[in-house]
């Protein structure tokens, strides 16, 4: 296991399973930087609607260079 701090974030990555850990705390800073990224990034995008079970994940968009949100950032 593997401890980074990446936008002042403390986030734990396991090398053997690939899963990613972090403090109840920790998670609520990546969203709220998410949420900034987006705001930030321009007009074209807007923060992350909130995630239901009946929602479908949007098509790719081919458009857009670099990175797609913070996460990428983040963890690319």
């Amino acid at each position: 296991m593997t401890e980074r701090t990446r936008g002042g974030v403390a986030v734990v990555h396991c090398e053997s399973c690939g899963g990613i850990f972090l403090e109840r705390a920790e998670r609520g800073r990546l969203i709220e930087a998410e949420n900034d990224w987006h705001r930030a990034s321009g007009p074209r995008t807007q923060p992350l609607p909130r995630i239901t079970a009946d929602m479908n994940a949007p098509p790719p968009d081919t458009k857009s260079a670099g990175s797609r949100s913070f996460l990428d950032e983040l963890f690319g």
